[in-house]
């Protein structure tokens, strides 16, 4: 019978000391951290009974990730214990490119194949089986931990939170999986306010009793369910200062909509607690972002989904979004003075033009693209705050109303 165990005991014999041995291509100081690795596993392996005693009730998800991962590491502990240096083959994936006659499904592009004659290999497989063996303790025991909890593990071996980052996406591709699969979490970032009420993990949040504070977005959004909502439209906004001040201008309350920040780039669970709305109440999606690169790249974060996790941009992609503002053709048509633009920078100019050639702006979205060849053409950006020009309250009393009235977004 099954018992959710890693190593079969069949590899005990496997002295992790071959590791170093003068037949080994591994440098001593790799050798030695990657039997401590191994090791890691036998212990984990051994007291494995005990800790899911209390844990009968394991989600057939979680029962069936532990079991990918136990068949992986039992079949790489095999190799090793034949005298074999296995190697990795990991998938990837990019949710775009440059070439419009390429494939940019979400099928994999190819491989990349990690193997123990390369250094710089043999210290990844070293951080990406300590990351796994981190893992399956979590989900043995029903707990969660954060990508920083990790890395302090183990910070002399992972040497910088990228390490940590790339062995956590490599696991996700190994086992076919997403990252709060393998409970790890990140530290809410994102903030939500309006005609809104759902409960998470048994707390209930009630955002419509008071439609203009904001409620942190819930980092478990799996556990979300019982969604009530009397909302016309999902705003998103790109920062936390345009959130507070439609806060303080009321906007919720008079617009009925739910407003949401990811406070710049947007971490997994707001991504994820976005498209779960849009799927659960059907509503029209807008985004309001800074008129320069960083905020359309944002912008197309929210909608195509980022190239780190491109892996699993179809779970966390929002393709109902829509650009609401603010665009380069805004300094026209609403009369922004000169005193209130900036000029784009090289590094903004360099970014623009890598933005520009992504296939999926020529393809799905073309209107996007004339936009940002029209601010690359002024040479110039402004931040949404530059409509306070008018009045403090014109962007949520005359922008935002008009823009969704009259259709003006893209």
């Amino acid at each position: 019978m099954d018992t959710g165990g890693f190593v079969d005991p069949g590899f005990v014999d496997f002295e992790v000391d071959e590791l170093s041995s003068d037949s080994s291509p591994l440098p001593s100081a790799i050798a030695k951290s990657l039997a401590s690795s191994i090791s890691g596993f036998r212990l984990n392996s051994q007291s494995r009974n005990k800790r899911m005693e209390g844990n009968r009730k394991n989600s057939k998800g979680r029962s069936d990730l532990l079991r990918r991962v136990r068949d992986f590491t039992v079949s790489f502990v095999k190799d090793l214990s034949e005298g074999r240096f296995p190697a990795i083959f990991i998938n990837k994936y990019g949710n775009y490119c440059t070439n419009l006659e390429a494939d940019c499904s979400d099928l994999p592009k190819g491989q990349e194949i990690l193997t123990f004659q390369r250094e710089c290999h043999a210290r990844r497989i070293d951080c990406l089986l300590r990351v796994l063996l981190i893992v399956q303790q979590l989900l043995q025991e029903n707990k969660h931990g954060s990508k920083r909890d990790i890395y302090y593990m183990h910070p002399s071996v992972f040497t910088d939170q990228s390490v940590v980052d790339q062995a956590i996406n490599d696991i996700c591709i190994l086992m076919q999986c997403s990252r709060h699969n393998l409970n790890v979490v990140p530290v809410g970032n994102g903030l939500v306010m309006g005609w809104l009420r759902f409960v998470e993990a048994g707390r209930k949040f009630d955002c419509i009793n008071c439609p203009s504070k904001a409620h942190p977005i819930p980092v478990h959004v799996d556990e979300v369910k019982d969604i009530v909502s009397v909302a016309k439209y999902i705003l998103v906004v790109e920062k936390e200062s345009v959130f507070q001040r439609l806060a303080n201008d009321r906007f919720c309350n008079s617009n009925h909509c739910i407003v949401i920040t990811g406070r710049g780039y947007p971490d997994i669970p707001t991504r994820r607690f976005l498209r779960l709305l849009v799927e659960k109440l059907c509503l029209p999606v807008y985004c309001l972002v800074d008129c320069d690169p960083y905020g359309f790249d944002i912008l197309t974060t929210y909608r195509f989904g980022s190239m780190q996790m491109a892996y699993d941009a179809k779970f966390l992609r929002v393709p109902e979004i829509r650009w609401l503002g603010a665009f380069p053709s805004d300094i026209e048509k609403y009369g922004i003075p000169q005193q209130c633009l900036l000029s784009l920078t090289a590094e903004d100019k360099r970014r623009t033009e890598a933005i520009l050639v992504r296939c999926y702006l020529q393809r799905e979205e073309p209107q996007w693209r004339l936009e940002l060849q029209l601010m690359l053409q002024f040479g110039v950006k402004f931040e949404l705050e530059a409509l306070s020009v008018h009045s403090l309250p014109f962007l949520s009393e005359q922008y935002i109303p008009s823009c969704i009235k009259d259709g003006a977004h893209l």
